[in-house]
C-alpha cells in the first residue's frame, strides 16, 4: 500500500476541518444529525475524489438519514469548499458512515465483562 505524500495529508486535514465545519454550521437540513462529526478523510493525490467517513451519534437510521442528507446538500457542501479552500481541483465529495466509534465502545465493555468475570 502506498504512503500517503505529506502534502496530501496537510490537504486531507484541511479538507476535514472544513467538512466539518461546513456541515456544523452551514447546513440546515433536518435530517442531519447535530452530533455528526468528520471522523477522517481522504482524497485522492490528483484532488478529483475525496471519501469522507462520517460519525453519527445516535441510532442506525439516525445515522442513515444523516447521510442521505448529506449526499442531497452535496453540491452546496462542495461549492462551499471550493471557496474556502483553494485547490486546484474541488474534490467530488463521496460520504461514508463510519461505525468505528461505536465498534470500539462495544469491544471496550466486552472486554470489561471478560475481565470483570
Amino acid at each position: 500500500m502506498k504512503k500517503t505524500s505529506h502534502k496530501n495529508q496537510r490537504i486531507n486535514g484541511e479538507v476535514q476541518r472544513e467538512l466539518s465545519r461546513i456541515i456544523t454550521m452551514e447546513i440546515k437540513d433536518p435530517r442531519i444529525n447535530p452530533m455528526t462529526s468528520v471522523t477522517d478523510v481522504i482524497v485522492t493525490p490528483d484532488l478529483k475524489y475525496c471519501k469522507a467517513f462520517i460519525s453519527v451519534l445516535g441510532d442506525e437510521e439516525s445515522g442513515r438519514e444523516t447521510i442521505e442528507g448529506l449526499k442531497s446538500a452535496t453540491g452546496y457542501i462542495r461549492r462551499e469548499l471550493a471557496r474556502s479552500i483553494n485547490l486546484r481541483n474541488t474534490p467530488e465529495i463521496t460520504f461514508v458512515l463510519d461505525n468505528s466509534i461505536e465498534y470500539g465502545i462495544e469491544m471496550s465493555k466486552k472486554i470489561d465483562d471478560v475481565l470483570k468475570n
